[in-house]
């Protein structure tokens, strides 16, 4: 096996496609901090209380 040739990424990616998929919507660099006091509110009002 170490003799096979090494094969471009274009070649790689001409077989399966871009190496990265485009970002759909929902994807989010950021979040705001209303949306990360929101995420933390939900997360206190949901453990259960074994775990505090």
């Amino acid at each position: 096996m170490a003799d096979r040739p090494l094969r471009s990424r274009d070649a790689v990616n001409k077989i399966f496609g871009e190496a990265s998929l485009p970002k759909s919507p929902d994807d989010r660099d950021e979040s705001s901090p209303a949306e990360d006091a929101e995420h933390d509110r939900w997360l206190r009002e949901n453990t259960p209380p074994h775990h505090q």
